[in-house]
């Protein structure tokens, strides 16, 4: 019984140690992202699949590595894999960085190389 008078007594004590209204201040303006992509789109040819990349590439820091000229764009079913190379993996393999683009959405997926 003591116990829960004083649980009791220390809620009580602490609601009114609260504040009955917060301060009302305006909503801060929204802020637009970084990167905005517009909604992916299909990818049914290979051109169209480099575009999506090379768009997924604008909003990534270290777009300037990749030399979307001499992508290759390989076939693999549902999607597109394209292989874009780096400069800084000049003398390294695998030189260039794997891409999976979905041909229904267009949506770019980075895939590890081995």
């Amino acid at each position: 019984m003591l116990n829960r008078c004083f649980s009791a007594l220390l809620l009580g004590g602490l609601a009114a140690c609260q504040s009955a209204s917060l301060p009302t201040t305006s909503a801060p303006a929204a802020v637009p992202s970084a990167i905005s992509m517009p909604p992916a789109t299909s990818a049914p040819t290979p051109e169209a699949a480099r575009a999506a990349v090379a768009q997924y590439l604008q909003g990534q820091p270290s777009a300037a590595l990749y030399v979307l000229d001499s992508a290759s764009v390989l076939n693999a079913d549902a999607h597109w894999q394209v292989l874009v190379p780096r400069t800084d993996w000049a003398r390294r393999m695998p030189h260039k960085a794997a891409f999976e683009v979905d041909k229904a959405t267009g949506q770019v997926v980075s895939r590890p190389v081995k």
